[in-house]
Formats: structure tokens, C-alpha cells, sequence
């Protein structure tokens, strides 16, 4: 059982990374950067983006991916046409029939992710998607400049950054 204490710790941590994220956007000053954000659960991933709307005002971008997608590149391309947003948050890798096969050809393409798009990519993972990537595409995980980790409890939050 999670006492009250151990909820507005995890509440205190939640918010914490969710400024650092918010920093990070801020700070990418027309660069591109590839952000993971690992977390479980779909629900939370809605509650992370709510509050950094609270903390960011640059215009972040959502998509949210079919499951029927192949590839991550060309669905954000057609998505954004030529927009540049501040940032792009991909959800919906968890659903994705054809993962492994989108994991490996946004390895082979990442370096036109850097080429095309000048704002931080933000992919919401889970614990699944984030062993994938590093098994299948160790250099595009490498190039990711940070992991935010939300638990599934939320008990407690992890930042590897920077």
C-alpha cells in the first residue's frame, strides 16, 4: 500500500522530470534531439503531457501511430508536412503490429530524422519497446539524449540525463 507520503513524493519526482523535460524542449533552440520517455502506462503518458503543458509553452506537436504504421519516418513527414513544431511527441509504439521492422528502419534512418527536423523527438516507450530499441538498434537508442523512466507505480521516478 502506498502511504500519502510516498504519493506526493512521487507527485514532487513526477514534476521534476516532467521540468527537465520541459528544459530540454526549451534548450534544443531549433536542434534536433531524440528524448525517451518510458513509461508503462498509457494513462500516465496522458497525465506527463498534461503537465508539461503546464510547464512548457512551445507548441508541442502530438501523433499518435497506428498500429498498422511500418515506418517511423515517413508517417511523422507526412504527418507534419513541412510544420516545425517546438517539439513532437510519438505515442502508440505499444500497439504497433510491426514493430521490430520500425525499430530497425528508424535505426537505418535516423540520421534524416536530424537532417529534416529541427525540434526534440519525444518517443513514449514501455518497458518492452525501450528492450527492443536497445536490442535492435543500440545506435539509435545511444543517440537518444535522454531517458526519463516513470514506474508503473509511481513510487518512484528515474532520470537518466544528460
Amino acid at each position: 500500500m502506498i502511504s500519502l507520503i510516498d504519493s506526493q513524493k512521487s507527485a514532487a519526482n513526477d514534476t521534476a522530470v516532467v521540468q527537465r523535460l520541459a528544459r530540454a524542449i526549451a534548450l534544443s533552440d531549433g536542434e534536433f534531439s531524440l528524448l525517451l520517455a518510458c513509461c508503462n502506462s498509457v494513462g500516465k503518458q496522458e497525465q506527463v503531457l498534461s503537465l508539461l503543458k503546464e510547464f512548457s509553452t512551445a507548441d508541442i506537436q502530438k501523433i499518435v501511430l497506428s498500429p498498422k504504421v511500418e515506418t517511423l519516418y515517413t508517417n511523422v513527414v507526412s504527418a507534419l508536412g513541412s510544420a516545425q513544431p517546438d517539439a513532437l511527441v510519438i505515442r502508440g509504439l505499444e500497439s504497433v503490429k510491426q514493430i521490430n521492422q520500425l525499430i530497425i528502419s528508424t535505426n537505418f534512418m535516423r540520421d534524416e530524422f536530424a537532417k529534416q527536423f529541427k525540434f526534440p523527438l519525444i518517443l513514449f516507450v514501455n518497458e518492452e519497446i525501450l528492450r527492443k530499441l536497445i536490442w535492435l538498434a543500440p545506435d539509435l537508442k545511444d543517440w537518444a539524449a535522454c531517458t526519463l523512466r516513470f514506474e508503473g507505480s509511481f513510487q518512484r521516478n528515474f532520470l537518466n540525463c544528460w
